[in-house]
Parts: C-alpha cells; sequence; structure tokens
C-alpha cells in the first residue's frame, strides 16, 4: 500500500468514531416501487475486459457498490468480502471504481484489481472503472441506478464513494445507502433479510 493508503486505512476508524460522536446518521432511502426497465438487460464491462450479464444475478440480491482505492471508505471493502462470503448464496456485490471524487481512483484497471486482491482478498465482480455520476458518459447501470424513469423511484446519483444500491430477488431497486453505512452494518444487512 502508498502512504496515502496507508494514511486513509488509518484514518477510516476516526471517520467511523467521529460519525458516532455527532451521530451522524447515514441517509437511506427505500422503496417498494417496481422498476420501468429491466435490471436484468442490463450489462457491465468486467475489469478483465469481459462483458457481465445481469440476467445471471435473477433470483439474488445485488449491492452495487461505487469504490475508489485512496478514499477514506476504502477499507469498507473489507466488510464488503466478509458480507459476500457469507452471504453470496442470495447475495452478489458489484463493485464499480471511479474516480469522480477528488480524483481518489487513479490507477489503471488492472492496479485497481491488483490492489483489490492484495489488500482485501476481493472475489465478487469487479467492474472496469467508469464514472458513476450523472453526465454524458455515465455508467449504464449508474444511469439506470439514478434514473427514475428506469428503476421507478431514486435519481438520488452517489454523493461519494462506496455508496450502496440494493437490487431486490426480482430486478427492483429498493434501497439507496450512503457512504458511512458500513456493510456489515443492522441497516444493509437487515435489508439484505428482508
Amino acid at each position: 500500500m502508498t502512504t496515502k493508503q496507508n494514511f486513509l486505512k488509518f484514518v477510516y476508524p476516526l471517520f467511523k468514531f467521529l460519525n458516532k460522536i455527532f451521530k451522524r446518521n447515514a441517509n437511506t432511502y427505500t422503496s417498494n416501487t417496481a422498476a420501468v426497465r429491466s435490471f436484468y438487460n442490463l450489462t457491465a464491462i468486467l475489469n478483465n475486459g469481459e462483458t457481465f450479464n445481469f440476467e445471471q444475478l435473477r433470483h439474488k440480491k445485488v449491492l452495487v457498490v461505487n469504490t475508489a482505492s485512496d478514499c477514506g471508505y476504502t477499507a469498507q471493502y473489507k466488510q464488503l468480502q466478509k458480507l459476500y462470503n457469507s452471504k453470496q448464496d442470495k447475495l452478489t456485490i458489484l463493485a464499480f471504481p471511479a474516480n469522480d471524487f477528488m480524483e481518489q481512483e487513479n490507477k489503471s484497471d488492472a492496479e485497481i484489481d491488483n490492489f483489490c486482491k492484495k489488500n482485501y482478498g476481493i472475489t465478487f465482480p469487479l467492474m472496469r472503472k467508469s464514472k458513476v455520476v450523472v453526465h454524458s458518459t455515465q455508467n449504464s447501470v449508474f444511469e439506470w441506478l439514478t434514473d427514475k424513469e428506469q428503476n421507478g423511484w431514486n435519481s438520488q446519483e452517489p454523493t461519494w464513494n462506496f455508496c450502496k444500491y440494493l437490487i431486490d430477488e426480482n430486478g427492483n431497486l429498493t434501497h439507496v445507502f450512503e457512504s458511512n453505512e458500513e456493510p456489515l452494518g443492522k441497516n444493509i444487512t437487515t435489508a439484505i433479510e428482508q
């Protein structure tokens, strides 16, 4: 790890502590609205260049996360991997590296892959780096997640790295969690179990 990454790994527990002291609650948005456009018609490009077809995600919950290697929240990769290990029979996690917030993901796809595997043992699908905020070149998955004309209700784009979007077994977006929502926290684990 670089000095910056080591520093941010050290700072992450401080973020958690300050959130508790100031009782800063994570914003969670929920809905039972059915999607207008099918989630299963989407595809994404994996970090290795192969196409990942979302049709294979039917009958599983999916947690989509925009990630970055040099963010204070990067340590959440560890919790995401634990969550994936414990729930992979009913949950898939999809990581979408992005450089949309203060250039905290300026590595190449190969460097991101190496970083995630070496430091966090990531085994869930890691996508090619792309743009996740609303923009003309926004990743099509995040376009679906942030356009209520497609997902049925949500227009909240990621506000920072490690925002999380939960899709149910029927392909409907049910929850949007802010960055400071812990992957192994009660809100996310309860939503997965519903």
